[in-house]
C-alpha cells in the first residue's frame, strides 16, 4: 500500500517528525518472536525496520509437551502480548523454545537475517503457518475443516497452540505435540501444509521521515510504505501546542489512509508582522 501526507510548520523554520500505525502480521520481532497483530513504526525505529514493543505475557494459550533427552517435559503454547511503543498491541508466537521471553523487555522488528530465522531454512514455512493459521485466520471453523478437525471444531486456544507448536517444529527443530487432540491435529496439518514463502517487508516506512519548511507552508508530501490495508496517521506529541495538523486535499484533518490515499499536513499560517517601531 501507498499513500502520501504532508505537513507545514507553525512558528519558525523546524522539522516535523511523523509517525503512523498499520495492521501487519508475519512480521519478525527482534531475535526470538514473529508477529501477528498491530504494529507501529515511528521514525526512531524505521531505520531499523519497523515496529518497537514491550511484551507482556501469553495471552491466548495450551499445553504442549516437548520430547528430548531429559524426558518429556509440559510447556505453555500460545500467543504472547506485546504493548507497541506509541499506542496498539501485537499478538506473536514464539521462535526460540529454549530461551524464554523476558517479562516487560523490548523487542525491535528487524529483519529475518538480524534473528534466528536468519540461518533457518524453514523460515519461510514459519511465515506461511503464520499467514495461514490463527488470529490471522479467525474463522475457526473453517480452520478446523481444514485440518480435518470434526465435532467441536477448534477454540482459540487450541487454535494458538496448535500454531505454536507447528512453528516449533519448524523454528527449532523440536519434537513437540499439543496436549489438546484439536490442537495436535491443527498442528499436524499446519506442519506437512506448510510451503516456503518469501520474507515480509518492514510493517512501515515513512518517506521523507523528517520534513521542513517556514510559518504557514505545506510541508511534504511524506510517502507512507506498508503491506497493511489501512495506517492511522498521528501528528507529533506537541501538535496542540505548535498547530501542526495533518489534513487531506481538501484541508480536512487526516487521522487514517488507505491504499493510494493522499493526504497533506498544514500548519497555521505565519502571524503577522508586528508594528513599527
Amino acid at each position: 500500500m501507498i499513500s502520501s501526507f504532508s505537513a507545514p510548520f507553525a512558528r519558525g523554520r523546524g522539522v516535523v517528525r511523523l509517525a503512523a500505525g498499520a495492521l501487519v502480521s508475519g512480521l519478525v520481532v527482534a531475535g526470538v518472536l514473529v508477529s501477528a497483530g498491530t504494529a507501529v513504526a515511528d521514525t526512531a525505529a524505521q531505520t531499523q525496520g519497523g515496529a518497537t514493543a514491550t511484551i507482556g505475557g501469553l495471552k491466548t494459550y495450551g499445553a504442549a509437551v516437548l520430547h528430548d533427552e531429559s524426558g518429556d517435559q509440559e510447556v505453555s503454547a500460545g500467543l504472547f502480548e506485546m504493548s507497541v511503543d506509541g499506542g496498539g498491541t501485537l499478538h506473536t508466537y514464539c521462535v526460540d523454545l529454549h530461551n524464554p521471553t523476558q517479562k516487560d523487555a523490548k523487542y525491535q522488528e528487524t529483519p529475518w537475517s538480524g534473528t534466528s530465522l536468519g540461518v533457518n531454512k524453514d523460515a519461510g514455512r514459519i511465515r506461511w503457518i503464520l499467514q495461514n493459521s490463527y488470529p490471522q485466520v479467525n474463522n475457526l471453523a473453517a480452520l478446523a475443516k481444514k485440518a480435518g478437525i470434526a465435532g467441536g471444531g477448534l477454540t482459540q486456544q487450541d487454535a494458538a497452540a496448535g500454531t505454536q507448536v507447528a512453528i516449533w517444529r519448524y523454528s527449532d527443530g523440536a519434537e513437540v505435540d499439543a496436549v489438546d487432540p484439536q490442537a495436535e491435529r491443527l498442528a499436524d496439518y499446519l506442519h506437512k501444509a506448510a510451503r516456503a514463502v518469501g520474507e515480509p517487508q518492514a510493517s512501515l516506512t515513512l518517506d521523507g521521515p523528517a520534513v521542513s519548511g517556514h510559518p504557514g507552508e505545506l510541508l511534504g508530501p511524506v510517502t507512507v510504505r506498508t503491506g497493511a490495508s489501512a495506517v492511522t496517521v498521528t501528528p507529533p506529541l506537541n501538535a496542540a501546542t505548535t498547530g501542526v495538523r495533518i489534513v487531506g486535499k481538501d484541508g480536512e484533518p487526516v487521522t487514517s489512509a488507505r491504499t493510494a490515499a493522499s493526504c497533506s499536513s498544514t500548519y497555521p499560517p505565519a502571524p503577522p508582522p508586528g508594528p513599527p517601531s
